[in-house]
């Protein structure tokens, strides 16, 4: 192998050039027609791909890896899940029944007293005696209230004094008159002082009874305005007295209802003083003309209230009895879930498993509903009679869900522990 070295040097500096590969001389004996042996690779490029190539693979490995973990995961949580199955939720259930529905025409009525006054005196004076305590209940004539009457009475006994010499005078002129002694006109005169005596009588008496206040009808008194020494004038008022053993409903229906009511007809009659309960009326009056700015009828029915239950003054809840409605569908008031998107109750179905397994589970049916009566409301549409529904324990369902039917309402309140 022959080295050829280039020993010139140049003025100029030069760039050290890259190391050229050895070529090698053929030898004079080899094979003219043998193949050249490669030429060599570089060895930084070597490195790079193998660096290349080993981050690839690790990079595969990790989301291979990854990937695994992952259907691992989803796997094990819906294994979980599939053998996880929430126990039934516990309702109470009822199945919708058909009844008779009561139907009304409902309405807000006042209670008004059927007789009450504000007593008071026609006369002025001063009061002398009070004959009543506040809230106390009276009978018809019972005394109230004395006024001074000293001045009456003592008129009184004038005048029945004049009566009584009158009177004599009479008899005298009327002796002479017979015997033919006296005049006719004399008796006359006498006669006409009698009855002139008379009448005064009469009307101090009359004067006297108005000094003594007396009520005018039985019933139950308020609470006094006046004290005794009092100088009143007339119509000042002095007690109230209502009579609460009857009392008026007024109340007003809107004109078609004017062909479904009548005379005689029964109410019935709810108030806040008495919760839960409700009291018989019957219509006694119906006003024979309709208002022209409400376009309503007017009436008026009578309520029994000897028990004094209502008073005067109170709102009252009305409801007109109309003729029943037959053969309706009806369910427990709890059973409707009310929501501005419409009325439904769950209807609970019975289900057969693949293991031939029975369970229940519910379905939310939307219905539309009617009146209300009793704890009770009407189905127009959505539940047949015989369906078996939900009454409580709606809040933890939704539909499809599976249900157990409790022995007991788990909505019901537990009963009070005795006081020790």
């Amino acid at each position: 192998m022959t080295v050829t070295i280039d020993t010139r040097i140049d003025a100029a500096p030069r760039r050290p050039r890259e190391a050229e590969p050895v070529r090698e001389t053929a030898h004079p004996h080899s094979h003219p027609h043998a193949p050249a042996a490669p030429a060599a690779r570089p060895a930084g490029r070597v490195s790079r791909v193998v660096i290349f190539t080993v981050v690839l693979i690790v990079i595969g490995l990790l989301m291979a890896g990854m990937y695994g973990f992952k259907t691992f995961r989803d796997q094990a949580i819906a294994d979980f899940f599939a053998g996880n199955v929430p126990p039934p939720t516990p309702v109470s259930v009822t199945a919708a029944s058909v009844e008779s529905v009561p139907k009304y025409l409902s309405a807000i009525g006042t209670l008004t007293a059927s007789r009450q006054i504000s007593v008071a005196s026609e006369v002025a004076g001063r009061v002398m005696t009070i004959h009543f305590d506040s809230g106390a209940r009276v009978s018809a004539g019972d005394p109230l209230v004395q006024l001074n009457d000293a001045t009456e009475q003592a008129d009184l006994q004038a005048y029945q004094a004049q009566a009584k010499l009158a009177a004599a005078n009479l008899d005298r002129s009327r002796n002479l008159l017979r015997n033919q002694v006296g005049p006719q006109t004399t008796v006359d005169q006498n006669l006409a002082q009698l009855d002139e005596a008379n009448a005064n009588i009469k009307r101090t008496e009359a004067l006297i009874a108005k000094k003594l206040i007396r009520a005018p009808f039985g019933g139950e008194l308020g609470i006094r305005k006046i004290n005794a020494g009092d100088y009143i004038n007339a119509g000042d008022p002095m007690v109230t007295l209502t009579d609460l053993s009857t009392l008026y409903v007024n109340f007003s229906l809107p004109e078609n209802a004017l062909n479904r009511i009548d005379v005689g007809q029964a109410v019935l009659i709810g108030s806040d003083a008495a919760p839960g309960r409700s009291f018989e009326a019957r219509i006694t009056t119906i006003e024979p003309q309709v208002t022209t700015d409400t376009r309503a009828i007017q009436v008026q029915a009578t309520l029994d209230n000897q028990q004094r239950h209502l008073l005067p003054g109170m709102f009252a809840n009305v409801r007109v009895v109309l003729p029943p409605q037959a053969d309706m569908v009806v369910v427990p008031e709890t059973a409707v879930d009310y929501t501005v998107y419409g009325d439904s109750v769950y209807v609970v179905h019975g289900r057969t498993d693949a293991e031939g397994k029975e369970s229940l589970h519910v379905e939310r049916v939307p219905v539309k509903v009617g009146d209300r009566f009793e704890g009770k409301v009407e189905v127009l549409s959505g539940v047949r009679a015989g369906d078996r529904v939900v009454i409580s324990g709606q809040i933890k369902l939704n539909n499809g869900a599976a249900v157990a039917i409790a022995q007991n309402d788990p909505l019901a309140i537990p009963a009070m522990l005795p006081r020790n």
